[in-house]
């Protein structure tokens, strides 16, 4: 079925890679057009309706960096294959769930899919392309990938409308099986280096507990109050359990993370870009697309149609930017993108007040333009800063910032919303987030990219 050889073998482990991460970003975005239906047709709470995409991504962020360990040590394609086998398996599941419960727990495992496809896509690339190509190889990806993102709203929208949101989930399936197919029949790859080292279960449990805890109080606070018992617990025991894994895993000779990473400044503003354009991300899909239906009156395809503005660049730009990337400083592009993407996250939430699409419109364009050039650059620079050994950790831990950022951006955009009842807080939210990681990237993102020695 596919005409594999020494010479292309490259290029079927990029279009399979590709095709995964792809469905990755879909789940990002074609969820939120979808979910006033699934919390109507449910019966969910608007906090259960929010946990739907904050499981997924808490899962997703808890176990990335784990994944790409794992992945350093035992070899990735048949990590890569399970993780696409179960992200299929759940997707089905997710479709077919007749209750909240059963919603959430499938979304749960489907973010267990995720965290193992992501990091080991990009760490495997950089295993199979040589560094000199590293750019081109992940701009294609992302662009690939970002196929999928952009038509997310409007693939939700219309399949919601025209069939059933369950359609939303099942449409992973049939493309899961095609990836493992390819995968199948490409990858070869020697022996890693790094297979029978030990796994650090002990840093494994205390990262998941931590994240788990923190963001748990910061989707439930504001329902249940921020000084009840159970969240100030939750808030205070998940800062300590991340506090102890820090400390652990700077003194393991075989860390789960490798902490002193982020003694760079560099490598520390490189993983905040991407923390905060997940952030932004998820506070426009997500939030957006309730926006649009619950003030604007939009129907769930007419809302994703609006929103596909915001994500059509991503495919268009991310090639182009990673060739970039190749040949220019990383500083100036990241930064650049990331000052462009920040205005137009503030155009978006002053223009909310106005409760027209043609004013939020320009905010929008000029936030999709701006963020294709905070992902491939970055993700490039962490993967040149580091040896072969280490590209599935490096590749899991900013995978692991961006989908915190993600699930922060969730948690926290539903407490605002829920306490000042304006869309325009969570916007601002977003907006005065990316700020902050832009004046941080100023001050210490390194024009090679790399972390300087400490």
């Amino acid at each position: 079925m596919f005409n594999v050889t020494d010479d292309n073998r490259k290029w079927w482990v990029l279009t399979a890679l590709g095709t995964g991460a792809g469905l990755i970003m879909l789940d990002e975005t074609v969820i939120g057009v979808a979910l006033p239906t699934i919390r109507h047709d449910l019966g969910m709470t608007e906090i259960a309706a929010h946990w739907t995409v904050s499981i997924y991504l808490l899962v997703f962020a808890g176990l990335a960096a784990a994944a790409g360990k794992i992945g350093d040590l035992i070899g990735f394609r048949v990590l890569f294959t399970a993780g696409t086998a179960l992200f299929g398996a759940a997707s089905f599941l997710c479709g077919w769930a007749q209750t909240a419960e059963i919603l959430l727990l499938a979304r749960a495992i489907q973010g267990l899919g995720a965290a193992i496809i992501f990091p080991a896509s990009v760490a495997m690339l950089s295993l199979v392309f040589p560094k000199e190509q590293r750019g081109m190889a992940i701009g294609i990806l992302a662009a690939t990938g970002t196929v999928f993102l952009a038509a997310g709203p409007l693939i939700g929208g219309a399949l919601t409308d025209a069939l059933s949101w369950r359609w939303v989930f099942w449409i992973n399936a049939p493309i899961t099986v095609i990836i493992i197919s390819i995968i199948s029949l490409s990858w070869v790859l020697p022996k890693n280096t790094t297979e029978g080292r030990p796994f650090d279960i002990r840093g494994f449990i205390l990262m998941i507990f931590g994240l788990s805890l923190i963001v748990f109080a910061l989707m439930q606070g504001a329902s249940w109050g921020w000084t009840q018992i159970y969240i100030m617990s939750a808030l205070i025991c998940g800062a300590l359990s991340l506090a102890v894994f820090y400390v652990i895993e700077r003194r393991s000779e075989q860390p789960l993370i490798d902490v002193r990473l982020f003694h760079a400044a560099s490598f520390s503003s490189a993983n905040l870009i991407l923390f905060a354009g997940q952030f932004s991300k998820l506070s426009l899909v997500v939030f957006g697309a309730l926006f649009l239906q619950d003030k604007l009156n939009m129907s769930p395809f007419q809302s994703g149609l609006a929103l596909l503005v915001c994500v059509a660049a991503f495919p268009v730009l991310s090639i182009p930017v990673g060739r970039l990337a190749d040949h220019f400083d990383a500083r100036n592009l990241v930064l650049g993108g990331l000052a462009f993407a920040t205005l137009g996250m503030f155009s978006v939430a002053i223009a909310t007040v106005a409760q027209s699409y043609l004013s939020l419109l320009p905010g929008l364009i000029i936030w999709g333009l701006g963020m294709p050039f905070c992902y491939a650059p970055t993700l490039r620079a962490m993967a040149n800063s580091v040896p072969p050994e280490k590209q599935g950790e490096v590749s899991g831990v900013g995978v692991t910032s961006r989908l915190l950022g993600g699930t922060l951006g969730v948690a926290l955009s539903s407490t605002v919303l829920m306490i000042s009842g304006e869309f325009q807080s969570v916007f601002y939210l977003a907006a005065w987030v990316m700020l902050g990681a832009l004046i941080f990237g100023w001050l210490a993102f390194d024009k090679s990219g790399k972390p300087k020695n400490t």
